[in-house]
């Protein structure tokens, strides 16, 4: 049997998250190869949630998340079995992990493919029937293809199928299965809020020219009114000369 050093378990744990005494077992059982160590303690994990899962997890926290530019933040709640596992370390880093990966995946809208309403299925199986890919193919192969297809888009939709942004080998399902595993509890995500910085607001639409002057403290010119045609001035007609009045003349008669 291998010798299974302390560096070797806490560099295993460092990578898994599990307990020490896990840790070391799982060394031990593969000889000291840390990869099949891994492999060993995933197994293990998985199994271990399978046992907790009918356990009732009504205790937990709400994290939360802010993305860098505060334009982005998540609240998500997820439940474990007791208060005092709420409280530890591991657990809230739980959460925050979480949380950051649901800013991360902002398709994600469900926290496991059980969750998506039929509806929602029969749209997304609709959907690809209609593709012009497969109008030329068989009934049968048809429906295969769009089985194989809808899965891949309703696991696109659902939290728990993501692999985990800090380890894309696993995910955020195994992730948490760890967990399990190390804290020994049933945990369970039971739902999420994302909040999208205006998000559903209409936004009116401005001219940018006119935003820009607005900014520079520039008035908009008011459009001058139109000038009306200027009115011909009349010349005024040249003076009339007077006509002298012939003045009577008296016909002087001569007397013969």
């Amino acid at each position: 049997m291998a010798d299974i050093s302390a560096k070797l378990v806490k560099d295993l744990r460092d990578k898994t998250g599990a307990g020490m005494m896990d840790c070391k077992k799982a060394l031990k059982e593969t000889e000291g190869d840390i990869e099949k160590a891994i492999e060993w303690l995933r197994q293990k994990g998985i199994a271990s949630a399978a046992k907790k899962e009918g356990r009732v997890a009504a205790e937990g926290i709400v994290g939360s998340y802010i993305h860098t530019g505060d334009r982005v933040g998540v609240l998500v709640e997820v439940n474990c079995e007791t208060d005092f596992v709420a409280r530890r370390e591991e657990f809230k880093s739980l959460v925050r992990d979480v949380a950051m990966q649901i800013v991360a995946c902002p398709n994600v809208e469900y926290v496991r493919v059980n969750d998506i309403p039929e509806e929602v299925v029969t749209k997304e199986k609709s959907i690809e029937m209609g593709r012009d890919d497969l109008a030329n193919k068989p009934e049968a192969m048809r429906e295969k293809i769009v089985d194989g297809r809808i899965q891949k888009r309703l696991k696109e939709l659902a939290l728990m199928d993501q692999p985990f942004i800090k380890d894309q080998n696993i995910s955020v399902d195994e992730l948490v299965k760890r967990a399990v595993a190390q804290l020994g509890e049933n945990i369970q995500v039971r739902r999420f809020a994302r909040f999208v910085l205006g998000e559903g607001i209409e936004k009116e639409e401005t001219n940018f020219a006119e935003e820009v002057a607005a900014q520079a403290g520039l008035k908009k010119a008011d459009p001058q009114p139109a000038e009306e045609p200027a009115t011909p001035i009349e010349e005024p007609a040249a003076p009339v000369a007077a006509t002298p009045e012939k003045k009577a003349t008296k016909k002087s008669s001569k007397k013969k």
